[in-house]
């Protein structure tokens, strides 16, 4: 029995290439389709390092890693505070550890919200009905395309606008009430 504590008997690679189709296909090196790129052939290549990319602002890297890979990306650098966020998540957590990779969701999520509140800055802030898919809510069948259908997560649907509206309304509430209390102490000192 394969489940208790008896330590159950090991087959033979014989008896499971009997039992099993195609068990053991790839144990002989010329059966095994990945070989050609497990052999060393010449490249061609003219260093035996590759030559590196300059770091010009700090780069996250993992601990596991004593140095930063000779190539790596630049399109999300690291600022504000999502990049402490991250900055923390590699500089204090293995890869392996849950709380690197929570570290890292939390970051996105506080990357989300600064490039919110930094589009207010701008011409053209962030609008919420085009955006999050209100509008295509009503358009294009939204609720049609929920009822009668054997989704499994029906049971908690009644909360996607409240997650995806929440935080907006909130936002202009927010908003409202300080521009509110801005106004109070203005009135009062004139």
């Amino acid at each position: 029995m394969t489940y208790t504590s008896e330590h159950p008997p090991v087959p033979s690679a014989d008896e499971l290439r009997a039992r099993i189709p195609g068990w053991g296909a790839d144990l002989d090196p010329k059966d095994r389709p990945s070989v050609p790129k497990l052999r060393r052939e010449e490249t061609g290549a003219h260093w035996d390092f590759p030559e590196r990319q300059p770091e010009t602002a700090p780069r996250e890297r993992s601990i596991e890693h004593a140095i930063l890979t000779p190539v790596f990306g630049t399109s999300a650098p690291l600022r504000g505070l999502s990049g402490r966020i991250r900055w923390h998540a590699y500089r204090r957590y293995s890869e392996g550890r849950t709380a690197h990779w929570l570290l890292l969701v939390l970051g996105d999520r506080v990357d989300a919200w600064e490039n919110h509140l930094r589009s207010f800055a701008t011409a053209r802030p962030d609008n919420p009905i085009t955006e999050t898919g209100i509008r295509a809510e009503f358009t294009h069948g939204g609720v049609r395309s929920r009822t009668g259908t054997a989704r499994i997560y029906r049971n908690h649907q009644w909360l996607d606008p409240i997650l995806v509206a929440g935080p907006w309304i909130a936002g202009g509430v927010l908003a409202a009430r300080t521009a509110r209390a801005v106004g109070r102490r203005v009135r009062l000192r004139h």
